[in-house]
């Protein structure tokens, strides 16, 4: 029979329910009996803990004992209290480097070799605008290129409008701003971008001779631009668009898929709607797969810092060295500046849902959050948006909200996203697809017309984590072949385009 909890260290004071567990029940392997209800996912103490004495997940702290605690006792946001951690920072101590295959022995996948060396996934048709002020003639111009009038573009995956809300009423020149064209440029750049059509209205702040300037891009035939005020206005520049891109169709779909090496994979790593179980399955069975695509010469990023906040230490370790190591803590202590006296995850408590899922505090969150990363070495630290140029595994600062993060992880090269989630997070992303990994199987069951991959089968006890990595990195290389995901074929990602809005307005 299979256990009803699940114990994930020696070490470890609490086990975490695999189902959910009545009052009452015997619990055999941990010589305990329930001393209340336990939901799937949530955890109980496996021993008698004194107040404030740490409790130990994964062999790590995730708080202290609220009160005096027996065994068997339900433990949760009410007797799981977050405090300072003593933490040794061991800068590079636990370093990795990826053991990369030989050239000849990695994995392929069928992608788009473009004339600088990139290589893409998808082969898409971007509109961009320079100001929210733009955005309805950008959608319009891309919404015109239905499937009907794709049809002659077989090797086109779309004409996608990418619509923001920012471009004026923000300063003029400082990190906002930066930011905001840093994340079009990466956009502009990337490799799944066969060619983009810029609109400005005119007389915004980020205007086209500046956001040109400040980005150092240069029109072509792939790359136009077009500004409404000059033009007459919407009608007339709706129409200019449509040709624009009609041209840049033509050109576009002379591409052709052909076997490249997986080291040009580069994933994005996300998660939404967390639950206890997220850290056990979808969380760590991605990692497997990082580890894979690393040996592979691949590269992922893991972001969303303040998700991150509270087992950096166990990161630092991991960096390629001290300086890596401090980059990502300068990171973290900015997040404790900006989100200080507001009620945010960074402050420890975590959000509704992951709370209903089983964790309680951001410590445990980012515990298992952070086991997308595999066990790999951490190449380098980016910030926002900024061009990924290492191999292997990075972090990149974002915030941890999906959208946002996702979109700096794109913006940064990202050709890919992989993204788990026990709760039930429906996203999409363009132009890089997103996979979705399903922490348990009740809730795949539930929405496999969202969800790729069920990972459930690591707590159901029919799969080893190694089983399941392998399959997510087969997923890997048939998605970057052109295999469609749930949300592409859902018609997700468009809106999902988030550039971060950090600084003021005004």
């Amino acid at each position: 029979m299979t256990s009803p909890v699940i114990r994930l260290d020696p070490a470890d004071t609490v086990v975490v329910a695999r189902e959910d567990i009545r009052k009452g029940t015997r619990i055999d392997s941990e010589g305990l009996t329930a001393l209340a209800n336990i939901p799937a996912g949530h955890k109980l103490a496996t021993r008698a803990l004194r107040r404030g004495e740490p409790v130990l997940k994964y062999a790590t702290v995730i708080g202290y004992a609220g009160e005096d605690l027996a065994p068997g006792t339900y433990l949760h946001t009410h007797n799981v209290l977050v405090d300072e951690i003593q933490k040794d920072y061991r800068f590079g101590q636990d370093y990795r480097p990826a053991q990369l295959l030989p050239q000849a022995e990695r994995e392929t996948f069928m992608g788009y070799r473009r004339a600088d060396g990139r290589v893409g996934t998808r082969n898409v048709i971007g509109v961009f605008i320079t100001v929210n002020c733009s955005a309805t003639v950008a959608r319009k111009i891309a919404q015109y290129f239905d499937e009907e009038r794709l049809e002659d573009y077989p090797n086109v995956d779309g004409v996608v409008p990418f619509i923001h809300q920012q471009g004026c009423g923000m300063e003029q020149t400082g990190e906002p701003i930066d930011l905001l064209r840093r994340t079009l440029k990466g956009y502009i750049q990337h490799p799944n971008i066969a060619g983009a059509l810029i609109v400005g209205l005119g007389c915004e702040r980020n205007n086209l001779e500046r956001f040109f300037e400040a980005t150092a891009l240069e029109t072509g035939t792939m790359l136009r631009s077009l500004r409404m005020q000059t033009l007459g206005g919407t009608a007339e520049t709706i129409r200019q668009g449509r040709a624009m891109v009609r041209e840049m169709l033509a050109e576009a779909n002379r591409a052709t898929r052909s076997p490249c090496s997986a080291e040009h994979i580069r994933i994005g790593l996300q998660c939404g709607g967390s639950d206890g179980f997220s850290g056990l399955s979808a969380n760590p069975a991605l990692g497997r797969a990082v580890d894979r695509l690393a040996r592979n010469g691949g590269t992922a990023i893991l972001s969303e810092t303040p998700e991150l906040y509270g087992i950096e230490h166990t990161l630092t370790a991991r960096a390629r060295d001290e300086s890596v190591g401090r980059a990502l803590l300068d990171r973290i202590r900015w997040w404790l500046d900006y989100t200080e006296g507001r009620d945010v995850q960074m402050q420890g408590v975590v959000g509704p849902g992951n709370q209903d899922g089983g964790l309680a505090n951001i410590v445990e969150k980012a515990l298992g959050g952070a086991k997308k990363g595999g066990s790999t070495g951490i190449e380098a630290v980016y910030r926002y948006a900024e061009k990924v140029d290492h191999s292997g595994l990075v972090l990149m600062d974002t915030p941890g909200y999906d959208p946002v993060a996702a979109t700096g992880q794109i913006a940064g090269g990202a050709n890919l996203i992989c993204f788990t989630t026990g709760r039930g997070s429906c996203f999409g992303s363009y132009p890089a697809p997103t996979i979705k990994l399903a922490s348990n199987t009740p809730m795949y069951n539930r929405m496999k017309g969202d969800m790729d991959i069920n990972c459930g089968p690591v707590i159901d006890g029919t799969a080893t984590l190694e089983q399941m990595g392998d399959a997510i990195f087969r997923s890997i290389l048939d998605v970057a072949s052109g295999q469609r995901t749930k949300s592409e074929a859902l018609g997700v990602g468009a809106e999902e385009f988030a550039p971060w809005p950090i600084g003021v307005t005004g």
